[in-house]
């Protein structure tokens, strides 16, 4: 799914509002999550990557920058690993509505939706006396793949 022409220009319109403006290195950065479409993750060094290939001439240090500008523009959403490392995927409004099961192995990840774990944490907050913001359960465990090549099946439990 492309987003609408009308997000560079409100981009465009956040970014001079904060002193700075739209590069090139920015737009495309931008281009390339609505062009993949919500839902999918990408590490700093996949985004690096796939505009390498493109011919885009961007450093792996802007694609670090532009990421966080993104994030903190709310136009990304990072999703930081237990292990450190982070992937973003584009926002949407759904955003809170899902969660991610991550394989501690590879790094894929997969999103899913759970009402039960929407009401948990509503329930935990409420408990707690918690004005609840968002809820999101990060799940790490071992995809199909690198399970069978470490001798294990999927879980059933």
């Amino acid at each position: 799914m492309h987003l609408p022409v009308a997000v560079s220009g409100n981009l465009r319109q956040d970014l001079h509002g904060r002193g700075q403006r739209l590069t090139p290195q920015r737009q495309r950065v931008l281009d390339l999550f609505e062009r993949i479409g919500a839902g999918h993750h990408l590490s700093a060094e996949d985004v690096h990557q796939q505009l390498l290939k493109g011919d885009a001439r961007v450093s792996l240090a802007t694609v670090y920058r532009t990421l966080r500008l993104l994030t903190s523009m709310d136009l990304l959403h990072e999703l930081e690993l237990p292990e450190g490392s982070r992937r973003f995927e584009l926002s949407n409004a759904e955003d809170d509505e899902h969660h991610h099961l991550v394989c501690a192995v590879c790094g894929r990840t997969e999103e899913f939706e759970s009402q039960a774990v929407l009401d948990a944490g509503a329930n935990a907050a409420n408990l707690q006396g918690f004005m609840l913001l968002s809820s999101r359960l990060t799940v790490r465990g071992l995809c199909p793949s690198c399970a069978a090549l470490q001798g294990g099946g999927s879980s059933g439990s």
